[in-house]
């Protein structure tokens, strides 16, 4: 198939784009590289897939991989209103799986527009483009983060969501009313994955995993929020990829679908920590902190939906992932 990705320079895209192409697919991938982290780890994402940061750094220009011959990217906003439908027009996409989305619960408190610009304005024009260049199926990123406090555990897709408690949360529910609107009218299917707290290499450096290794290797105290008291249902990278190829491969049983796609097994933030510092081999120096507006203090998905309508199985333990981060980790960062 020919498959649009967006988001393909972040962390989820960017594994997304390589196994598509090692499955033999015609995969574009579109970002706009933003500066909400480092851009340089987008870029090198890039690179891995043989895109250059030159050519990657030019606006609405679409260029061919060195080392994929049937990838190619373009650097572009999803919110482009003229730019984003001439995509569309000349590349016939079968499918479009978007992973685009201004990212983080923290940050969307101090700045609501950009994840309106982002998440909604953009998803919008994914749609509208989806129904003018007849695409007739739309897989994309929704978040546990819809689950808000909810103390009904493990999270199910048929439970209420809503009552986010983050702007963040609040425009992945958005997405999800859009893409029921859309499959109603126009007959796309649509399926929404709600991830569930995703790490391994190439991982965001905003995100738990990565502030965790890179604070305790250079012997500066971790930020431990709600004292610890906090749980969180870490889905390793290659467990969610699995998944998602499942969903693009497969065809869900209903034209509107919802599904979470997690562990299924919930850690303990200290125990995940203390995980950390056995692979490590060092004792972390712990600054217990009070909860932050916007987290939630558990996750914990029910994935059976997804077991049942494809066959998903997450298989790697927290100690492996946690392993191959490191590694990664290490590799990228202290090579130098």
């Amino acid at each position: 198939m020919k498959i649009l990705v967006t988001g393909a320079a972040g962390f989820i895209g960017y594994h997304l784009c390589k196994r598509l192409l090692s499955d033999g697919h015609v995969v574009v991938g579109l970002d706009n590289i933003n500066d909400y982290y480092d851009p340089r780890l987008k870029f090198d994402r890039l690179k891995e897939l043989g895109i250059t940061e030159e050519n990657a750094s030019l606006w609405n220009k679409l260029c061919t991989s060195t080392t994929h011959k049937n990838f190619s990217f373009i650097r572009q906003d999803l919110q482009d209103r003229v730019a984003l439908p001439e995509l569309f027009k000349v590349n016939s996409f079968d499918q479009v799986c978007n992973l685009a989305a201004q990212a983080g619960v923290r940050y969307s408190i101090e700045n609501p527009e950009v994840y309106i610009d982002t998440n909604v304005v953009g998803f919008l024009n994914v749609l509208e483009c989806c129904r003018d260049h007849k695409v007739t199926k739309l897989v994309y990123a929704s978040s546990s983060s819809v689950y808000g406090n909810s103390t009904e555990v493990p999270f199910k897709e048929e439970q209420s969501v809503d009552e986010p408690i983050s702007m963040y949360a609040a425009t992945k529910k958005s997405n999800e009313l859009m893409a029921h609107t859309y499959s109603h009218l126009f007959n796309i299917e649509t399926v929404g994955l709600r991830f569930f707290t995703v790490y391994g290499p190439w991982g965001r450096p905003d995100m738990a995993m990565f502030l965790f290794t890179d604070a305790i290797l250079k012997g500066k105290p971790i930020k431990v929020f709600n004292e610890g008291n906090l749980s969180r249902d870490f889905t390793f990278i290659t467990d969610i990829i699995e998944g998602v190829m499942a969903v693009i491969s497969g065809t869900s049983t209903s034209k509107n679908a919802i599904y979470n796609i997690g562990n299924s097994k919930p850690v303990k933030l200290l125990d995940f920590v203390t995980a950390l510092e056995t692979e490590l081999g060092v004792t972390a120096l712990k600054k217990m902190m009070p909860m932050q507006d916007g987290d939630v203090h558990r996750t914990w998905a029910d994935v059976s939906s997804l077991q049942n309508d494809f066959g998903y199985q997450p298989s790697v333990s927290v100690k492996e992932g946690i392993a191959a981060f490191v590694r990664w980790y290490k590799y990228y960062y202290v090579k130098s």
